[in-house]
């Protein structure tokens, strides 16, 4: 069986919509992947402020926007449809939404972009919601990109995204295990920000600084690293957090970049460690790196000597992958969605059974 869908998804770094159109083919249980289309659709400094406010607003406000988000998607999706000449084409869209409030511990997500909108403005099936029914059960309702890596990239072991939040997965024998572990792009743009840019190239600048050992140990020290997992941050923890401690020292924007990006590769060791002496080591640890931060060199290159302290190989796959994994693998977690099969693993979440996450939204006529 073969299933053509558009994922979609907004990360915390607000660098805008990534879009992808993929095949998914189902055999006997195995899934294969091709990634088609792809595009990342900049968001205007008027939506990246609105969405970066939207904690703040008030009820209706949240509402409005929350449908005005999901209208805006919609036409994202058809312009993308045009673009490519994908009319006819599409079997659903699967929409993960921007989100702003996640408070697992009060049992409530929220991500922007209502899915009834979504489905109006393309007049396809449109599934959203995708962390609602694992946080309703006691789960952490993140990461859920794990279901993609264990249907769809089975020749890794591990897994490391680096996008606003840095994440680990553990494809173990018996059981997959990840979580968030530290913010990553959403501090680092912040830093970059400084200079007038909205991200540091290739880490060209943190590369020039040199780390500040009083705040890497504060840093290093926050009550979140010594939880056990399954956790799970939101984007707050980074710009509420962190980014106020790494302003009072008054750092160069170099050293504080170099500075961050040394927090991250520690920590992303630490937590591989843990992981690997609580649970049966895996017989080879190679560990594929996407997202955004996957193009940083001098941050892909100080996790990688990190990891290697603990036998851990980095790979960084080809462009497409890097940039637009969470995007396919939304597509598969709406497909599983339509064919009511789980894709939210309560090994990951903490959630007291997996689940089949996501609102329905059938746009077209009967």
């Amino acid at each position: 069986m073969v299933y053509k869908a558009i994922g979609l998804m907004s990360g915390s770094s607000l660098d805008g919509l990534d879009i992808a159109y993929v095949h998914l083919h189902e055999t006997a249980g195995k899934w294969t992947y091709e990634i088609l289309h792809t595009d990342c659709q900049p968001y205007t400094s008027e939506w990246a402020e609105k969405l970066s406010n939207a904690v703040h607003l008030p009820a209706v406000a949240y509402q409005l926007l929350h449908t005005a988000y999901g209208h805006y998607t919609g036409a994202a999706v058809n312009k993308f449809i045009e673009d490519h000449h994908l009319q006819h084409q599409v079997h659903l869209v699967a929409s993960h939404g921007h989100t702003t409030f996640h408070l697992p511990a009060q049992k409530m997500t929220a991500q922007l972009g209502d899915g009834a909108a979504i489905a109006a403005e393309t007049a396809l099936p449109v599934v959203s919601d995708l962390r609602a029914l694992d946080i309703a059960l006691g789960g952490q309702g993140a990461p859920i990109v794990p279901i993609g890596e264990k249907l769809l990239l089975q020749q890794y072991n591990m897994f490391l995204n680096l996008g606003g939040i840095a994440n680990l997965s553990f494809n173990e024998p018996d059981k997959y295990i990840a979580f968030d572990v530290c913010p990553a792009n959403r501090v680092l743009n912040l830093l970059i920000a400084r200079e007038g840019k909205s991200f540091d190239e290739g880490g060209q600048l943190a590369a020039t600084g040199i780390v500040h050992q009083a705040l890497l140990h504060e840093l290093n020290e926050l009550d979140y690293y010594r939880q056990a997992f399954p956790k799970s941050l939101a984007n707050d923890f980074g710009t509420a957090i962190v980014y106020p401690i790494i302003q009072q020292y008054q750092l160069s924007t170099a050293a504080a970049l170099a500075t961050y990006v040394a927090h991250i590769a520690l920590q992303l060791r630490y937590a591989a460690e843990k992981v690997l002496s609580a649970t049966l080591p895996v017989a080879e640890k190679k560990l594929l790196i996407t997202g955004g931060g996957a193009f940083n060199d001098f941050m892909v290159a100080q996790i990688s000597k990190q990891l290697a302290h603990v036998g851990i190989a980095a790979v960084v796959p080809d462009a497409q992958l890097v940039s637009y994994k969470e995007a396919l693998v939304m597509a598969l977690i709406g497909v599983l969605r339509w064919r009511e099969e789980y894709n939210v693993l309560s090994s990951v979440t903490g959630a007291t059974r997996n689940t089949v996450n996501g609102a329905l939204w059938l746009g077209g006529e009967a």
